[in-house]
């Protein structure tokens, strides 16, 4: 395992690469969760483009996203140990480009 900037240490596992043990957990609680029939779609490391103005301001990946089967709701989400400038920077852009308002999760058991 090798550790990021934060600290963290990366998981490799399934063929995926997670930038920590916290997101890893994550994943392991949203693939349980989509075999229960609550979710479906799950993806990993899903790019967006943050465009204003027709011009390509940055791009933004999220954790994770997924479909509630209960509602059909997309949800796009980042798991946070610490929310950096940029970060919260990117969060706001995502709203005001894309109406995509991120879901931020602290804990690998948090609600979906």
């Amino acid at each position: 395992m090798r550790k990021s900037k934060y600290g963290n240490k990366k998981v490799e596992a399934f063929g995926l690469k997670f930038d920590s043990k916290g997101e890893y957990h994550r994943y392991l609680f949203l693939k349980a969760a989509q075999d229960d029939g609550l979710i479906h779609e799950l993806k990993t490391q899903v790019p967006f483009k943050i465009v204003i103005n027709d011009t390509l301001i940055c791009k933004y990946i999220a954790d994770f996203t997924y479909l509630k089967n209960e509602t059909g709701l997309l949800v796009v989400e980042d798991f946070k140990g610490v929310e950096t400038a940029i970060f919260k920077l990117k969060k706001k852009l995502m709203l005001a480009s894309n109406g995509v308002d991120l879901y931020i999760t602290k804990s690998p058991s948090a609600d979906i």
